[in-house]
């Protein structure tokens, strides 16, 4: 993909009124040892998204090869994921452009064609409210 210097710029948990927010560079592993990260929300990574894959993998590569058809898929979907993306845009001056995804756009684009794009993965944006009414 992209070389970027400070990979920590990206490993972040924060949150505001109704969403939390994840950097794209951390793995699974690192989410569930976070203690900022809501309890919930580790249970449903460990019971449903970890299960079947390596807690080292981080959000960025997961989210970007994350295809319709995949169980995780549908438990994001359920929690009305977005997801944050930088875009190469191509004109007089290059430059990248944000653009935030829901798990239906996103999983609608081919991996291929989001390599065409330039498309980077940023950020995992999650509902508190969906989190709240998601049954464990």
């Amino acid at each position: 993909m992209y070389n970027i210097v400070n990979e920590d710029d990206f490993k972040y948990t924060m949150q505001d009124v109704s969403k939390y927010y994840f950097g794209a560079r951390l793995s699974y592993t690192e989410i569930l040892a976070d203690e900022m990260a809501p309890f919930k929300f580790k249970t449903i990574v460990e019971r449903y998204i970890v299960k079947d894959m390596d807690p080292a993998t981080t959000l960025e590569s997961h989210l970007y090869y994350l295809a319709e058809e995949d169980f995780q898929f549908r438990v994001f979907k359920q929690l009305k994921a977005k997801v944050r993306v930088s875009q190469l845009r191509k004109g007089s001056s290059d430059h990248y452009q944000e653009k935030v995804y829901t798990m239906n756009q996103l999983a609608a684009i081919t991996p291929s064609e989001k390599e065409k794009a330039g498309m980077i993965v940023r950020e995992l944006i999650v509902s508190k409210l969906a989190l709240f009414a998601f049954s464990v």
